[in-house]
């Protein structure tokens, strides 16, 4: 057992929790901590409020801040699990999910929306969102059919295919913006730096199962992550379908960043840093480094939300890269050879 792994979880279970308390009883309302925390009481039990606690406290409780803190939870997690599959999968810890297109597709997808005028509504979900989710996952596809090889995907191929997608994908966004952008730029441009601010129970609903299952199935798939390590022709020597996990990893881990994008736009270095964080800590065994980057992703979106929020709703896009770009440069010059 991978002792400092173990207790590496521990601290981050114990942090989440602690994350979770902070960020629901801290707001701009004026409410105190500790009646945030009695009106989560009265949500969660069912019982009577008190006379003290209003309705507008509970709907301020109940309809905007978990929901919002809930977001954050799971778009952290999403983006941590998907960097570390993509590192993983590329052999590189430069590596992120939106190194495939996955970022430049969902905007693609919002900036039409926004600028075109879609306007509908499916499972309370809006068409900037769905079409966020769509074009996220298109460009994957597009990028990963581009990349096939006599049926293989060489990961040199698929990578610049990425590249040159994503380039396309980002260009086309941009004349979207020229042609159409009348009074609607500033909130693309919103998009685009990623935001929880318009966290509500129905994006709640459509991450969670992509979250939840999408982590556990890379979970299970471990072992062979570990193999892939290896380069893909003693891969196939040890047993494992190269191309199978191939495909599966990149399926599962698009879905993870496509709904990730889709409710909260472009955050960026979260995917990342944090799996490059973590890989120091626990080391390189994906059945200790993915729950963990998982946990740690949570936590450090959710505590740049509580940031953005407490700053007058930066958006949070912001935060994570003036963050985590220094962050990033200082861990490159303390060491400067790193080894997956």
């Amino acid at each position: 057992m991978n002792t400092r792994a173990g207790i590496m979880v521990v601290a981050l279970l114990v942090a989440t929790l602690a994350v979770f308390v902070l960020s629901a009883t801290h707001g701009t309302s004026g409410m105190s901590a500790h009646k945030a925390l009695r009106v989560m009481w009265t949500i969660v039990s069912g019982q009577q409020a008190a006379p003290d606690i209003a309705a507008q406290d509970i709907t301020i409780v109940r309809d905007i801040r978990l929901p919002r803190l809930l977001l954050g939870l799971l778009v952290g997690a999403c983006l941590a699990v998907a960097g570390v599959v993509m590192q993983a999968f590329f052999q590189n810890p430069m590596a992120a999910p939106s190194i495939i297109g996955v970022s430049a597709g969902g905007a693609l997808g919002a900036t039409a929306a926004i600028m075109l005028g879609f306007n509908f509504w499916l499972w309370r979900l809006s068409s900037v969102t769905l079409s966020a989710f769509v074009g996220a996952l298109a460009v994957t596809a597009l990028v990963y059919l581009l990349s096939r090889r006599g049926g293989r995907t060489p990961v040199g191929v698929l990578l610049l295919t990425g590249i040159a997608v994503g380039a396309m994908a980002s260009a086309a966004s941009s004349f979207i913006l020229i042609a159409y952008g009348q009074g609607q730029m500033d909130r693309v441009v919103y998009w685009l730096m990623g935001s929880l601010n318009n966290a509500d129970w129905a994006k709640v609903e459509m991450i969670w199962p992509f979250a939840l299952l999408g982590c556990a199935l890379v979970y299970l798939y471990g072992r062979d992550l570990n193999v892939l390590l290896l380069g893909d022709e003693q891969a196939h020597y040890l047993g494992l379908n190269v191309e199978h996990v191939k495909l599966v990893l990149l399926t599962l881990s698009s879905l993870l960043a496509a709904s990730a994008v889709a409710v909260a736009g472009i955050i960026g270095f979260v995917g990342l840093i944090v799996p490059h964080i973590t890989r120091l800590v626990v080391g390189p065994d994906h059945r200790w480094l993915l729950p963990t980057a998982g946990l740690a992703g949570a936590v450090l979106l959710t505590l740049a939300d509580l940031g953005a929020r407490l700053g007058g709703e930066i958006p949070i896009g912001i935060i994570t890269s003036m963050l985590g770009g220094p962050f990033f440069l200082y861990l490159l010059h303390k060491r400067r050879e790193y080894e997956m």
